[in-house]
Parts: C-alpha cells; sequence; structure tokens
C-alpha cells in the first residue's frame, strides 16, 4: 500500500496515509476503506514509524488520513504527529473526522498546536441519500450546522441514487458556505459496480469542468489522485 505521497498542485502538502483502530460507526453502506484498519496497535505504531519519517516538512503543511476519524489513532501515534508537527516547523494540519466527533473538534485543533482543518465526509447534503442510501449516520438541520464545526468538507459524486439536480444543489452549497471542499467521484470497489453510475460522472465532469480552476476545492477523478491508497 502506498501511504506517503506529495500534492504539488493547489494546496501543496505532504499527505500520509495511517492505519487506525475500527471507525467509530463503520456502517456506511458504500465503505471499504474500513478494511485498512486494524485492533493490533503494534502494527498501527510500525506503520506510523514507517511512514511518517517519511515526512520532510517540504511545503510546512500535512495532512494525515486513515481509514476512520483522527481520534481513532491511538493517543501514542497522535502525539508523535504532534511532535513532527512541531519539530518541522509545520503551520497547517489537515486531518478527518467522522461527524459524530464534532463536539471534540476544538480539543482536536488544541491537541496539535498548529493551525488544524478538519474534514469531514458530508458525502451529499441530500439527507434522504446520506442517510437513507449510503447509511452514513450523519444528522444535521443545516449545511450552516456543519459550517459552525468546520469549513472543510468532502463530497461524493456518482453512485446510485443520486439525481444532476442534487449533485448541482451539493456544490452550491459547498461553494457558498465552506472555504475548502474535496469532491470524489465514485469508483467502483469491492461493494461491487452497482454503486456506481458512470452516466452522473461523465456529466460531472463537463459541467464542473470549472472546479479544476477553484483554488480551494480538490477534485479527485481517482480515489488513488492524492497519491495514496495505491498498491505498490
Amino acid at each position: 500500500m502506498q501511504r506517503y505521497g506529495v500534492i504539488t498542485n493547489k494546496i501543496p502538502r505532504e499527505i500520509v496515509l495511517l492505519k487506525a483502530r475500527p471507525c467509530a460507526w463503520g456502517k456506511c453502506a458504500f465503505c471499504d476503506y474500513i478494511e485498512d484498519n486494524t485492533t493490533d496497535t503494534g502494527l498501527i505504531q510500525q506503520v506510523a514509524d514507517e511512514e511518517l519519517a517519511k515526512v520532510t516538512g517540504a511545503f510546512r503543511r500535512l495532512e494525515i488520513i486513515n481509514s476512520g476519524s483522527i481520534l481513532e489513532l491511538p493517543l501514542s501515534v497522535r502525539k508523535q504527529v504532534r511532535d513532527l508537527i512541531a519539530r518541522l516547523k509545520i503551520t497547517e494540519f489537515i486531518c478527518e473526522s467522522f461527524w459524530s466527533y464534532r463536539r471534540r473538534f476544538a480539543e482536536i485543533r488544541d491537541f496539535f498546536q498548529a493551525e488544524t482543518r478538519i474534514k469531514v465526509g458530508v458525502e451529499t447534503f441530500d439527507d434522504s441519500l446520506r442517510n437513507g442510501v449510503l447509511n452514513k449516520g450523519m444528522y444535521f438541520e443545516s449545511p450552516l450546522e456543519v459550517a459552525n464545526y468546520t469549513d472543510t468538507i468532502c463530497l461524493m459524486v456518482g453512485f446510485r441514487g443520486q439525481t444532476r439536480e442534487s449533485i448541482a444543489r451539493d456544490m452550491d452549497i459547498m461553494l457558498q458556505h465552506f472555504t475548502y471542499g474535496c469532491v470524489n467521484l465514485f469508483c467502483e470497489n469491492t461493494k461491487g459496480a452497482s454503486w456506481v453510475d458512470e452516466g452522473l460522472k461523465d456529466w460531472f465532469r463537463r459541467e464542473f469542468s470549472f472546479l479544476e480552476e477553484h483554488a480551494t476545492v480538490e477534485v479527485l477523478w481517482e480515489n488513488t489522485d492524492f497519491g495514496v491508497g495505491s498498491l505498490d
């Protein structure tokens, strides 16, 4: 598994994919990402030691991702990341979290002692799709509630049940209420090809190609576009 990568366009940074304990939710209908998690803390630490050693601090910006939320990394690994941030004088740290941890976001930001952006995987603002189809277990009253906790979200495009209208609404909400966005085009995984709507993906590529020029919105046309997650 490729776990260390360098992103040079838009928001240059180093990115590291770590192993972590099981996702707190772990019930998303579309996700096979959680197969990378483990209860073997020795293995988690081994991967952290190997991959964090590759970080140079070249861009003063670091992103850490794992198969769930930042708080599912053992405390020892989080301290290791915090020490790395301080030693390399990294000024911006990016991580991911499930919505259920939102009341601990301030704690997360304080812990790493650097400007910290927390990505939340909303996937879509259509509640019937997000919870009824994707089984995200993420409920909120309005996009503003999410924006009160974070300025950075991830959206997903091209899964069955979506419509052009729902996608366009998601993009509008992202651009209006959030500073940073990451749009993932859904790719076939071990859940099967039946999850993918290639027609919607093709339409999105045509209609939202302008996002390629947006300074703070990143589009992953393939799920390994950040340089991590692919098999060596």
